[in-house]
């Protein structure tokens, strides 16, 4: 089986982890309909306090469902929803596309990778030592984030789990992802 969307989530106020919906609605240019993270310009509370006129570039968060097997081998217990992204994945390297990416996500919503989510310390608050196993360093001792990817919204529609997804890598050269 292709790369799939299994679970979608929402939240309409700030908190940690988001509930697992049955659908979500992307809007184009805006990001998960009803999300607390939806707009034109950054929603994210830190960033929001630097800066609330800079454009928002985490409109939709996706993650990648393989990180939960990786982190039950560690002895954490994670499930869809509760590090707060949007969407989950499997069968799909999020962490090694590069930045302009598409995904096509079932019938209708396209979005645009725009980097990696740089997560906070409240990850650390929902389960202790579990903010060491998504941020860490490779053999060059270069930082790794694996709390999954940050996207906005080129087109709109219904997600679904089940729904399939198309990677459309941009042309010319690729640049990685950094965090956003």
């Amino acid at each position: 089986m292709g790369a799939r969307v299994t679970a979608v989530s929402s939240n309409g106020t700030y908190s940690f982890t988001k509930p697992n919906r049955e659908s979500v609605t992307l809007l184009a240019g805006l990001g998960v309909e009803g999300d607390v993270h939806a707009g034109t310009k950054v929603k994210h509370r830190f960033r929001v306090a630097q800066n609330p006129d800079q454009p928002n570039l985490r409109q939709v968060h996706l993650m990648h469902e393989e990180l939960f097997d990786e982190l039950a081998d560690d002895g954490f217990t994670v499930a869809p929803g509760e590090l707060g992204e949007n969407i989950t994945t499997r069968g799909i390297d999020l962490l090694g596309l590069p930045v302009g990416a598409l995904l096509h996500i079932g019938a209708d919503a396209v979005v645009e990778i725009t980097g990696l989510r740089n997560p906070c310390r409240q990850i650390d608050a929902f389960q202790a030592g579990l903010m060491k196993k998504v941020v860490g360093r490779d053999a060059s001792g270069a930082v790794v984030y694996k709390a999954g990817v940050m996207s906005v919204v080129l087109r709109g529609g219904e997600i679904r789990p089940g729904d399939a997804i198309e990677t459309v890598l941009p042309e010319g050269p690729h640049r990685p992802l950094e965090k956003v």
